[in-house]
């Protein structure tokens, strides 16, 4: 059983955390290139990550540690992905 203290500071965390939610998806939104527009990925699906640990303490669910461990790895996957995109790119000039 989980401490009603660990649920609401959890419950509480999650709802700060929308503050650099919103702003990274804004940068997403008006990145003015595709570099800017990934590291606002990046940070977006990293807060994810931290809301799905956030949501399995709150919950005692262990199963939100398994969707936060595949969104951790898809995000390492994109970031190389990208990088040799970027790299490729930056060679042809």
């Amino acid at each position: 059983m989980i401490h009603p203290i660990v649920g609401t500071a959890a419950t509480v965390l999650l709802a700060l955390l929308a503050v650099p939610f919103g702003l990274a998806a804004y940068r997403m939104i008006a990145g003015p290139g595709y570099a800017d527009r990934f590291v606002a990925l990046d940070m977006l699906t990293s807060i994810a990550v931290v809301c799905a640990a956030l949501t399995a303490l709150a919950t005692g669910r262990a199963e939100y540690l398994d969707i936060a461990l595949v969104i951790a790895l898809i995000n390492f996957v994109a970031t190389c992905a990208f990088a040799a995109f970027l790299e490729r790119k930056g060679g042809r000039r």
